[in-house]
């Protein structure tokens, strides 16, 4: 992807942070938050900052197409086609729940897929500043500096990584609850995939679990640590694809803790 076209992408982030979030956050009204489906809220930020967003970026790339998280929970059919041609997807405010509650967890994240391919992704996260970008073959950068992981420790007795639990099998949280003495610390994650997969890629933590595989959530986060030289697949040991959002995602800075973690969740040794 062009550095213009990247460049291009980081401001328009900027400004739906700059005008339509940051204003708001600790000063929500009752009236600017609904419940969109159980346990999950959405708020006026949400909302003004994915029209900022979308109206921008189709215009970057002619003949693309926008896919946003609120657009999505409004016609879900647009999910349909991410396979084919061009597309932005947009997670206006990743974390909403967090921000809500006074949380700094939240970000501002795009992808932009090729043929159901991502390309190229972007994780603001706005209170801090960090901006973690990626582009296919080209690398990923924190703050403008380039990133690459780390080896992470080689037993699990000293790794520390997020499991998120709440749409993870029962089956599957027993034995993650029964195994977690073997870990350093296990960690119930951010709730937010833009502040999340960044904390691996710099070192704060060594794995990441995920259930629920909402494309928004992850395409942007998948790119950056892969492309960082982190190892990412499915339970399966298959590649990761925004288009196919059944359950079950492992992140590692390794191929060998992602092996032990898989183990120890699943009990069958996987990674392809």
């Amino acid at each position: 992807m062009e550095a213009y076209l990247v460049d291009a992408v980081t401001a328009i982030i900027d400004e739906a942070a700059a005008a339509a979030i940051l204003p708001r956050f600790n000063r929500l009204h009752t009236t600017e938050i609904e419940e969109k489906t159980p346990g999950e809220v959405v708020t006026t930020a949400d909302r003004d900052a994915e029209w900022i967003i979308s109206r921008q970026l189709a215009g970057l790339v002619p003949g693309s197409r926008v896919v946003g998280e609120e657009a999505a929970a409004q016609n879900p059919s647009v999910l349909d086609q991410l396979d084919e041609g061009d597309v932005w997807l947009v997670d206006p405010l990743d974390g909403t729940a967090n921000f809500v509650a006074g949380s700094p967890d939240f970000a501002v994240m795009v992808a932009f897929l090729r043929n159901g391919l991502t390309m190229a992704s972007w994780m603001l996260a706005p209170l801090s500043h960090r901006l973690a970008i990626a582009v296919r073959g080209q690398g990923a950068t924190l703050n403008g500096d380039r990133v690459k992981v780390t080896s992470a420790p080689q037993t699990l007795s000293k790794c520390r990584g997020a499991v998120l639990t709440r749409f993870l099998p029962e089956e599957m949280k027993n034995s993650l609850f029964a195994g977690k003495d073997e870990f350093a610390e296990l960690l119930p994650g951010r709730r937010c995939s833009g502040i999340d997969y960044p904390s691996l890629v710099a070192g704060e933590q060594d794995f990441l679990m995920f259930w629920r595989l909402l494309p928004w959530d992850h395409a942007p986060g998948v790119l950056f640590a892969e492309e960082a030289g982190g190892v990412v697949a499915r339970l399966d040991g298959s590649k990761y694809l925004p288009g196919d959002q059944q359950p079950g995602l492992l992140i590692a800075r390794d191929p060998e803790v992602w092996r032990s973690v898989h183990r120890l969740l699943t009990g069958q040794a996987s990674l392809r």
